[in-house]
Order: structure tokens, then sequence, then C-alpha cells
């Protein structure tokens, strides 16, 4: 299974990074994790846009599902067209925002996409085991816990600290993780994670390697995130960038 970094900025693009979108491949099968604004154009640099099988979305926040509305164009009037039906996994009422983002909500998108409603539980997206539940976030978000041959990746999507997170992550070789925020400013409750929480998460999750995503450049470095997490976890830890490819 590998991982590839198409975007990563937190609530919105930065100078190096579209929002959050993550590759996820094993035997010719591609899902898209996220696609966030901006992340269309830069897919475009690592595989060709029209070879992805499934596209799962965490949750309706612009940032995670903004280029999933613009994709639509790609695939109703590309040149290759008619495109089949590409399964799209997000919440309740992930077909009515794609609709509104794309034209207001007066066109349905069914010819493009066919939509399937996630709850909590297990099931499979092509090769993967999909294991999902509910985070601590204003709007409906599911983090994930993604296995293939015996490895595996879980996806926090955005949240704040939460019980159910450390379950998905439990003994990951590799953990992508949020962490938006740090200590040292006051942060909104229930939103998303400090770079000190991320840390324990992983730490308490024992997992094999942390990869730190969603963080905001304009707000406060990395360094600052980096130096939280190494107070609560000590296994190796780097904040992802675009392009940047992991075999999990």
């Amino acid at each position: 299974m590998r991982l590839t970094i198409v975007g990563c900025a937190g609530s919105f693009p930065g100078p190096e990074a579209p929002c959050s979108a993550y590759l996820v491949e094993a035997e010719g099968f591609r899902l898209l994790v996220d696609f966030g604004t901006g992340s269309l154009g830069t897919l475009q640099r690592y595989v060709d846009p029209y070879s992805i099988d499934a596209i799962f979305l965490s949750h309706l926040h612009g940032d995670h599902m903004f280029d999933a509305s613009s994709y639509v164009v790609a695939r109703r009037y590309g040149p290759g067209g008619p495109y089949p039906q590409l399964p799209v996994y997000g919440p309740a009422g992930t077909e009515q925002r794609l609709s509104e983002v794309y034209d207001g909500g007066d066109e349905p998108l069914g010819d493009v996409y066919r939509f399937v409603t996630l709850t909590p539980g297990t099931g499979t997206i092509g090769p993967f085991e999909l294991t999902v539940d509910r985070m601590n976030h204003p709007v409906e978000t599911f983090g994930a816990r993604i296995e293939h041959g015996g490895r595996t990746l879980a996806y926090s999507a955005d949240t704040a600290s939460c019980d159910q997170l450390t379950k998905l992550a439990d003994g990951a070789e590799t953990f992508l993780c949020e962490a938006s925020y740090v200590e040292t400013r006051q942060n909104p409750p229930d939103l998303h994670l400090t770079g000190r929480e991320a840390g324990g998460f992983a730490r308490r999750a024992d997992v094999g390697r942390l990869l730190l995503t969603h963080l905001v450049p304009a707000w406060h470095s990395e360094a600052q995130t980096l130096d939280e997490v190494a107070g609560e976890y000590d296994g190796p830890t780097e904040v992802v960038r675009p392009g940047a490819s992991y075999q999990v």
C-alpha cells in the first residue's frame, strides 16, 4: 500500500501546498482520500486524473471536498468520456453539498458520481478494508483506518481529541494526523489537534510512524509543532509535503 501526498495545507491553501488530498494505492486501485481546494491541479502531477477508482470524503468543509466539485467538469466533458460513475464515499448530504458548489444545487451529479453514505463501521473499497468512525469536529467527520496486506494506514481527518481516534490508529504502521494548532495560542474547543495532542495519540496508539498534516503555515511554524510532538512521542515523525510518497 502506497500513500502519496497531493495536498496537505490546513483550512486554506498555503504557499507550497493545496488543501487536503491523499492518494492511497494498492493492486492497481487508486483511492483518493479527500479532495480539498486546489488539489485537482496538483493531482495531475502524479497520476492521470481519470485513473481514480474511488473517492473518500472525510467531511464537507471546503478544504476537504471543493475540488470534487471541479472534478465534475473533467469527468463529464473530458475528451475520453463519457466516463463511468465514480464511487464517492462521504457523510450524509455529500451529493447536495457538491451540487451546491458546482452550480448552486440545481443540477444532480448522478451521471458523474455514485454516492455512498458513510456510517461508523467496517467495509471494503476496492482491495482496502476500511474502518471509519466519527471524529470530534463541528460537522459530521469520519476518520479512517485503511488496511491492506496486513499493513495499516490511519487517518485522523479533522478532529479535536476523542477516544475514537486512538482506536482507529491502534498499532498502525503509519498515522496521518492533523496538527493544526499549537499549545501557545488560545484555540477554539472541539475543532482541531495541537502538536502535543497529535503526539499523545501517536504514543497511546503505539503507531510506527507519525505523519503530520493540516498545518497552517500562516499561523505558526512547523518547528513549534514538531517540538510539541517530541514531548509526547519519540517515534519517527515528519511534516508531509506534496509529492511525498510512503510505503505503508
